[in-house]
């Protein structure tokens, strides 16, 4: 198979060879490069050498040679094909089609990047001419060089309407080439196309190889809006792309470091300064596929933003955005300028070491979650106090990630214990062992303070005690639940067995109800003092069942998908659990068989994820 060269240089470039590499052999930095023992022959001498910044591997001592792509096929004996899927997997880039519509929609991308490319000379050009000098003034004002300006190809695009338009069709540009590049517009009155930058500070955005895939542009005059990007199109997604990202990525591989600010000058700013590992989203919030370019370049990108409110709702945005995709290891950390202050004019103020010293000063995400939780607000009645838990609670539960969700679950309530020391939140451990009969059937007394698996399992079983007509829908399901708790495993069987029977009336009954029925079933199996006691009001925080749906005077309804929800959640967490194993296994065997477990539990989890946000679950979403 053919793949088109730029998706197989944006695939070099999101994969570091030292970071492929790196999980076959232990590799040392020196200087610029990294140095090990070769995988690929025994040796006792490091000959082994990677340098990222030319994006290849060298070995001295077998003369084996290569890029990101070459390291896979050699190291899992794989073909091209087969090492550019699995790479591509790995970026979260998508593989482009062999058939001869994608061949066809590939060529015309090409036409339209080679317009945009010719627009960036053509800008940069206009930038120059001593005829129409606001663009330099501009440029100049703001205190970018003349190295600057050349290094980030910046440009002008000229007042007069159609000096672009002309430019490209003279240079054989077909116009629906540079309309679907966003360079011209139609008039629709018959007249010629025009340009659709006028008048403004032009501001090339490239890929993360650095080809120009589209526009920023300032406004020099009152004409709004004062920031312009280029449409959409095939090449040019603006909540995907990254200003400056090319230019970061080696400079953030370097410093281990990323830092996001809000404008094109700031990034511009920062690197004029030597701080180059500076990126900008495009006028927009961040979005998720930004944040996660941004994991790419490294674990804790710094956000640098305005310190006004508008700076720092930008900030509380991102952190929501974040949230569910936190994973270990990876976050977000914040830095907030003094209010009218930007990087260059602070850079200017202050100088560059001041910059450094707030960057490596940056706040910690939780930090400002935190923040946002507590400020202005009053925690002096025990009312508003259980507010904020309920607030932290339903931030907490937005990470995905079940291990990063704990951590933030215990440093918020350690934050909730020091800041309200008499509503300590902190909760006792597991009650003494049940003495009782059924005890030693295995139904100990629940814990007062279950884990969120375990929490889980107690608010289904107590949802299915309180609606034992609803027992025959719910029996498939929650016989096909893995329960951790040994008592919890013993009366789900026990419900389970009852489902199956609940609609035949006992001998000698004389219509009781299902729930008479099903308490003389756990009374006869020794389970209904276990039973009770999972009800008690003193067996769940605050004395009562926090979620509507799993208590007995709750509707069919929504106890029905209460329990799915849950349902859903506890199967997600069991999946999550495999896969972290098959993870492991294919880490060490490198075999088809592994991978096709791997791929079969990624699907299963999807569809997980997709019953999880099934409308009607969200009330579940408390329990963990």
């Amino acid at each position: 198979m053919n793949f088109p060269p730029r998706f197989l240089d944006e695939l070099r470039a999101r994969l570091p060879v030292s970071e492929r590499a790196g999980r076959a052999v232990r590799l040392k930095r020196r200087g610029r490069e990294h140095i090990g023992l070769c995988p690929f022959h025994n040796e006792k001498t490091p000959s082994f050498t990677v340098n990222d910044d030319k994006g290849f591997f060298h070995c001295f001592g077998c003369g084996a040679h290569g890029d990101v792509i070459g390291f896979a096929m050699r190291h899992e004996a794989l073909s091209f094909p087969e090492a550019v899927a699995r790479l591509a997997a790995e970026a979260g880039l998508r593989v482009p089609e062999a058939t001869p519509e994608a061949r066809e929609r590939e060529a015309r991308s090409d036409g339209v990047r080679g317009a945009l490319e010719f627009a960036a000379g053509w800008f940069a050009r206009a930038l120059a001419r001593p005829g129409d000098p606001a663009g330099a003034r501009y440029l100049a004002a703001r205190g970018l060089t003349a190295e600057t300006v050349e290094r980030f190809r910046l440009g002008y695009a000229p007042a007069s309407g159609r000096a672009l338009a002309a430019a490209l069709a003279a240079e054989g540009v077909a116009a629906d080439l540079a309309r679907e590049a966003g360079l011209i517009r139609d008039p629709g009155d018959g007249r010629p196309p025009f340009d659709f930058f006028r008048g403004r500070v032009m501001f090339p955005i490239g890929d993360g190889g650095g080809r120009t895939i589209g526009f920023g542009a300032r406004a020099l005059g009152d004409a709004p809006p004062k920031y312009l990007n280029s449409p959409e199109s095939a090449v040019f997604r603006k909540g995907s792309a990254l200003y400056n990202l090319a230019g970061a990525r080696r400079a953030a591989r370097d410093a281990g470091a990323v830092v996001a600010v809000e404008g094109y000058i700031d990034a511009i700013a920062l690197a004029q300064a030597g701080i180059a590992h500076a990126v900008a989203p495009l006028g927009t919030s961040l979005t998720a596929e930004q944040l996660t370019a941004l994991w790419r370049l490294a674990a804790e990108p710094v956000l640098c933003l305005d310190g006004d409110r508008a700076g720092r709702a930008a900030a509380l945005r991102a952190a929501e955005r974040a949230l569910p995709l936190l994973a270990p290891g990876r976050s977000l950390s914040f830095v907030f300028l003094p209010e009218g202050e930007d990087p260059d004019s602070l850079i200017a103020r202050a100088g560059v070491a001041d910059m450094r010293a707030r960057l490596a000063a940056a706040a910690p995400l939780i930090d400002l979650l935190w923040r946002g939780l507590t400020a202005g607000k009053s925690a002096a009645t025990p009312e508003r106090r259980a507010g904020l838990r309920q607030a932290i609670d339903r931030r907490v539960a937005e990470i995905a990630d079940p291990r990063v969700r704990a951590q933030y679950a215990q440093a918020f309530r350690d934050r909730f214990d020091k800041a309200f020391p008499s509503a300590r939140w902190s909760r006792r451990g597991g009650a003494a062992r049940d003495r009782r009969p059924g005890a030693a059937r295995g139904l100990e007394t629940p814990a007062r303070a279950p884990d969120d698996g375990a929490r889980r399992e107690r608010l289904m079983l107590a949802t299915a005690l309180n609606h034992p007509a609803l027992l025959p829908d719910l029996a498939e399901e929650l016989a096909g639940l893995e329960f951790r708790d040994a008592g919890s495993r013993r009366l789900q069987a026990l419900l389970v067995d009852f489902a199956a029977v609940a609609d035949e009336a006992p001998e000698g009954s004389t219509g009781e109800s299902p729930a008479a029925r099903l308490r003389a079933s756990l009374a006869r199996a020794d389970a209904l003092g276990y039973a009770e006691r999972l009800l008690a009001p003193d067996g769940w925080d605050g004395g009562r069942l926090a979620e509507s749906f799993a208590r007995a005077g709750a509707g069919d309804e929504e106890a029905l998908a209460g329990f799915r929800h849950l349902a859903a959640r506890h199967r997600r967490g069991a999946l999550e659990a495999e896969l972290r194993a098959a993870e492991a296994d294919l880490g060490e065997r490198m075999d088809e068989e592994a991978l096709a477990l791997l791929v079969r539990l990624r699907h299963q989890l999807d569809a997980a994820d997709r019953a999880d946000a099934e409308p009607g679950g969200a009330a579940a979403a408390p329990g963990g």
